[in-house]
């Protein structure tokens, strides 16, 4: 028998919101906004409700590029 993994809080979180956005259930904000069409801004959502939820979700990096 395989022994189960661990799942977080966070994992949990974005496989529920990443499903929604597959079944087209997702909406931007609540149930009364517009239906999310682009998977970045369904991840971005995800992320945002595993923050809420108290994941430790490392907010995404910004690289500076210097102009020459």
């Amino acid at each position: 028998m395989a022994a189960k993994k661990k799942v977080t809080k966070g994992k949990e979180k974005i496989e529920k919101t990443l499903h929604e956005f597959k079944e087209g259930d997702l909406h931007s904000s609540s149930k009364k906004g517009p239906v999310v069409k682009k998977r970045s801004q369904a991840i971005a959502i995800a992320l945002s409700e595993a923050r809420k939820a108290g994941a430790k979700i490392p907010k995404k990096k910004k690289y500076f590029l210097p102009r020459l």
